[in-house]
């Protein structure tokens, strides 16, 4: 997305900016300095990763909801409206139904297991080969993709918004970023998160209301785009979003996201109690219904100006073809007045630091739980605290180094590299899933599933990269949407971990950790059920109006 629109920005806009650094700082401050000091009841190391295990439902909801949504997120979907792909939407409401069951079903098991980190719960479950595997796959995971792509988005928003050079921007986004997480831990992460929700959720508004009053209302929203605009459902035969896909593929990969990532779990693991984990989850299911219409409408908006108004409204023009991911910058230094422009774009801010810190934050959590202190068992708070400062400080760096490689493998390959974690997250799932229902499943049959699951999913890559050349059945097996693909690797990797698991009985005593009677109390849980049915049935209202 190369549009240079800093001078679109006045003193007020950058005024917008600078007070929301400001608000920032003093929040930070106030975690790391004043907040810290009370916080002693469950020592260094719960109060650094888990927030001292004190958490209240909004803020976590929040910081479920927040720490997902990236800069490239937000262009991403208004693009995705833009040209029409609606049905990209999906993906956010499947998210709450993961989320429901991340609330429901696994936060009871891994709050009562007392774990850290997810790989730490695979262990007391299978082995600690499985706790290995799911660490350094992670890590390996977060570095090359996560953590790299978000500090160069944010390099591109400052120079792009900003007239920062590229380089300079990005110091100054990782700089920013990674201090308070350093000194904060999880706690300044998802306080941070909530306060970046704010003004992600405002300056999304604010920025669809605008361009609905100016195409003159919904009616002429709709008179100027096409049914695909509005439409959540593609048929099966469809490459990007089949229905059967977004049914049953799009739901494995939101378990392993929502249910078994590091990334997100560690929220509900830092809960005060059950009950606010679970609300937090619910709430956070409620926000996840949101983006369909602040994040990819305006996409769609931008499609109406711009067929509507052409002279005012226009896509740049990228090898002869509509760049429809600049329909945010677009629309944004078009429509809204001073001040506002700098809201949205303190918002893009917002929610590039809060995916950044959140994966600093969870990367060192696992290099400090899963890897460090499998060697110095006996390593004390303070010190392991210190491994995860340092960690963190040495994620930046890394994250920094590897940027200038996107230039060498930028395009299909780099997309294809991001992609692999989809194509391993089936048998990360099943194995979450099938382990929590039933004991019969075990170490044997977890480390076949997942080398079964790895081995699959990176010939999947292999073939991709080489599609052009391929024909007959390798061509068929590389040219599977995705969302099948998943469907059918998941399927394998259930199959694979029961076959595998059947001969041995499983010596470890797992009862605790298996879905038996009695496990989901639902007594005292009226409310929560209440509000779940009522997500649920707004889900469902959504796929019936759309």
């Amino acid at each position: 997305m190369q549009i240079s629109l800093e001078n679109s920005l006045n003193g007020i806009d950058f005024s917008v900016i600078a007070g929301y650094f400001l608000v920032l700082v003093v929040l930070v401050l106030y975690i790391t300095i004043v907040d810290r000091r009370k916080a002693k009841k469950e020592g260094a190391v719960a109060d650094y990763f888990l927030g001292g295990k004190n958490l209240g439902w909004i803020v976590i909801g929040a910081s479920l909801f927040a720490s997902n949504i990236g800069t490239e997120h937000l262009v991403g979907l208004a693009g995705a409206g833009a040209a029409g792909d609606f049905a990209a939407g999906q993906f956010e409401i499947i998210a709450a139904f993961a989320l429901l069951l991340l609330g429901w079903l696994f936060v009871p098991f891994y709050l009562k297991s007392g774990v850290y980190t997810m790989p730490e719960f695979l262990e007391k479950r299978y082995s600690s080969w499985s706790r290995g595997y799911l660490s350094y796959i992670s890590i390996a995971g977060y570095i090359l993709t996560k953590i790299s792509v978000t500090i160069a988005a944010g390099g591109i928003i400052f120079t792009t918004l900003l007239g920062v050079d590229f380089w300079t921007g990005s110091i100054i986004i990782v700089v920013i970023t990674g201090l308070y997480t350093v000194f904060g831990g999880l706690k300044a992460v998802i306080y941070t998160d909530f306060m970046q929700l704010i003004v992600l959720l405002l300056g999304s508004i604010i920025l669809t209301f605008f361009g609905i009053s100016e195409l003159g209302g919904t009616q002429a929203l709709v008179a100027a785009t096409t049914p695909e605009h509005f439409s959540l459902w593609r048929p099966m035969s469809d490459p990007d979003f089949p229905w059967t896909g977004i049914l049953f593929g799009a739901p494995i990969l939101g378990v392993w996201y929502w249910c078994t990532d590091q990334f997100i779990v560690q929220r509900v693991l830092a809960a005060k109690n059950m009950n606010n984990a679970r609300q937090g989850t619910i709430f956070a299911g409620f926000l996840k219904t949101l983006p369909l219409f602040i994040f990819v409408l305006p996409g769609v908006i931008a499609f109406a100006l711009a067929s509507q108004n052409p002279d005012k409204f226009a896509f740049p023009i990228i090898d002869g073809a509509q760049n429809f991911d600049a329909a945010l910058p677009m629309i944004t230094m078009s429509l809204l007045p001073a001040g506002l422009k700098g809201l949205v774009v303190a918002g893009l801010i917002a929610a590039l630091m809060s995916s950044l810190s959140s994966v600093f934050n969870s990367c060192s959590t696992l290099i400090t739980i899963d890897i460090y202190k499998k060697y110095d068992p006996q390593a004390s708070e303070k010190k392991l605290v210190t491994v995860g400062q340092l960690s963190t400080i040495v994620l930046v760096v890394l994250g920094l180094a590897w940027i200038p490689l996107l230039k060498l493998i930028e395009g299909g390959l780099f997309q294809k590299l991001q992609s692999i974690q989809a194509y391993i997250s089936p048998p990360i799932a099943a194995l979450f899933l099938i382990g929590v229902f039933s004991k019969k499943v075990n170490e044997r049959g977890a480390k076949a599933a997942l080398l079964t699951g790895l081995f699959i999913g990176v010939f999947r890559l292999i073939l991709e990269l080489n599609k052009s050349s391929l024909s007959g059945g390798l061509f068929y097996f590389a040219d599977i949407n995705f969302l099948h693909f998943a469907i059918l690797l998941f399927g394998i990797c259930a199959a694979v971990l029961w076959f595998f698991s059947k001969p041995i009985a499983n010596p470890k005593n797992i009862e605790h950790l298996i879905y038996s009677k009695g496990v989901l109390q639902l007594e005292g849980q009226k409310q929560n059920l209440i509000l779940s049915g009522l997500l649920i049935l707004t889900i469902i209202s959504l796929w019936i109006v759309f």
